[in-house]
């Protein structure tokens, strides 16, 4: 995926917002949140400012491709969009900037032009976990289906061990909480975002 501006990504979005039933009140909530420029992470996928739109997008995408390719059955045909998009949105108030000047490291919001900039992780979020936290968010904008739910609670798949028996049952229940970690990993480890 080409890395975008914070314009070009708001662009792309409203493009597919509709299709979902996104509204402009949510639209803002994101930018101010700063859905369209933060990080997915401090070092592994997407660890540049705008990565954390750039995997949602690609896990929305591999999701709905996936979902087309495979004939894979969903409550919802917004639900690909939704997970995808979503599912990650637990790191909206987990990373800052960080700058590196002269070998000083330095948190904050400011810019300092010429300098390394990279992100670490923000000891102020209010909420811990992952799938949970981003439940949490997206829910105080849209009624979510149970499968939604289990799809983006679960979407981490093996890689959270404690929850392996729950993850399991999910899987049991609705086979979309497998695709979404697949489409996951596909957007992380095959297209590198």
């Amino acid at each position: 995926m080409k890395i975008m501006n914070q314009k070009n990504r708001i662009e792309l979005f409203k493009k597919t917002m509709n299709k979902a039933g996104i509204n402009e009140d949510f639209l803002q909530w994101l930018i101010d949140e700063g859905f369209f420029t933060a990080p997915a992470s401090t070092k592994y996928h997407g660890a540049y400012e705008g990565g954390l739109f750039d995997h949602s997008f690609a896990v929305a995408e591999t999701l709905i491709d996936m979902t087309e390719k495979m004939n894979i059955e969903w409550k919802h045909s917004r639900s690909p969009f939704i997970v995808g998009m979503f599912h990650d949105l637990c790191k909206l108030d987990s990373y800052e900037k960080i700058i590196d000047v002269e070998g000083v490291t330095m948190f904050g919001s400011d810019e300092i032009k010429g300098e390394q900039a990279h992100f670490g992780y923000r000891n102020d979020s209010l909420f811990p976990g992952h799938g949970d936290k981003s439940i949490m968010k997206l829910a105080a904008w849209m009624h979510l289906t149970e499968e939604e739910i289990l799809c983006i609670r679960y979407h981490m798949g093996a890689y959270e061990r404690d929850a392996w028996d729950y993850y399991d049952r999910a899987i049991k229940k609705y086979q979309t909480v497998l695709w979404t970690h697949t489409a996951d990993m596909v957007a992380s480890k095959v297209k590198g975002v």
